[in-house]
């Protein structure tokens, strides 16, 4: 049965979601610094640079950026398999 994408792109989001939210639940008991913080709270940040536009009456800002860690990859993982086993 196929998946519609609006379905597909949901449960991705959700799945990273999930992820950021497991991250910061974890980074809550780890030491700052240790070995474990780094493989899963820190994270790596993708996207174009912010772009401002100065239009005299009124200030522009554009951009966005994407963090991924191993928790949002993992919660993708899951969320994957959840929509496999989906109706």
């Amino acid at each position: 049965m196929r998946k519609s994408m609006g379905t597909v792109v949901l449960t991705l989001t959700l799945g990273v979601l999930i992820g950021a939210i497991f991250s910061e639940l974890i980074a809550l008991f780890l030491n700052p610094g240790s070995v474990a913080e780094q493989l899963f709270v820190n994270y790596v940040e993708f996207g174009p640079s912010v772009t401002e536009w100065n239009l005299i009456i009124i200030d522009l800002t554009f951009g966005f950026e994407i963090h991924f860690n191993l928790m949002s990859v993992i919660g993708v993982f899951v969320a994957s398999q959840m929509l496999r086993w989906y109706r």
